[in-house]
């Protein structure tokens, strides 16, 4: 017989890069944003896209997506608003990663993304108020190299020891340009990582509400070796 909790739509962005050297991001970031249907959200973001559009405010031709990092900054702030407004409070959760307090064995892509994708995903569903009879969690194309096929199975092999016991999950690549959900979670990882790389948290101030939680692995000073 089928659950009768609801599914729980996982978005997932990230901030920073997997180069562990000096020249490399100070901070990663996984933020993921869990929503449940209907997305009230969708229909706000598709009349403001078109309002760019016909206005010709965007400086992207035809205002395909919202993307924080290149909007500018009239585009960034109204949807922000948009973002404080609709999005539930308590919605999103980020775990922080100081990159030169990790170990050298959880350094390979394959092996780190997984785990920090797992401390994420088990504490948003674990805390998830609506309860959830399935997880679906929607993340941006993975690009096409020899990494992708050991990243998604691990990542499988981790979320199936990682999330509560017999919670029913699947995973779903889309390109962000695709889906609001993930544009929306781009939106929310932006500040947050604009917070913890750059000491900026002006942006961050305005959804503030909406994030529930923001981990920092490394808190204690200890590295994770595996």
């Amino acid at each position: 017989m089928p659950s009768l909790a609801p599914t729980l739509y996982i978005f997932l962005d990230e901030g920073g890069n997997f180069d562990f050297s000096p020249g490399g991001s100070r901070n990663f970031t996984l933020t993921c944003v869990s929503l449940y249907r209907p997305f009230t959200l969708h229909t706000a973001l598709d009349t403001f896209k078109y309002d760019l559009m016909e206005h010709r405010v965007s400086p992207r031709i035809a205002m395909e997506y919202f993307h924080c990092a290149k909007d500018n900054r009239h585009i960034r702030t109204r949807v922000l608003d948009m973002l404080a407004a609709a999005v539930p409070p308590r919605s999103v959760d980020a775990v922080i990663v100081t990159k030169n307090k990790t170990g050298p064995a959880l350094q390979a892509a394959e092996k780190f993304y997984p785990r920090m994708l797992g401390y994420l995903l088990r504490y948003a569903v674990t805390n998830a108020p609506g309860g959830v009879g399935e997880v679906i969690v929607i993340t941006d194309s993975i690009p096409i190299n020899r990494k992708r096929k050991a990243i998604e199975k691990a990542v499988k092999i981790t979320l199936a020891n990682m999330l509560p016991e017999g919670t029913p999950y699947r995973i779903m690549h889309h390109a962000s340009r695709s889906h609001y959900g993930l544009q929306i979670a781009d939106y929310f990882n932006w500040v947050i990582y604009r917070k913890w790389e750059r000491d900026d948290d002006s942006a961050y101030a305005m959804v503030a509400s909406q994030i529930r939680s923001e981990f920092e692995i490394f808190r204690t000073g200890t590295r994770l070796y595996y």
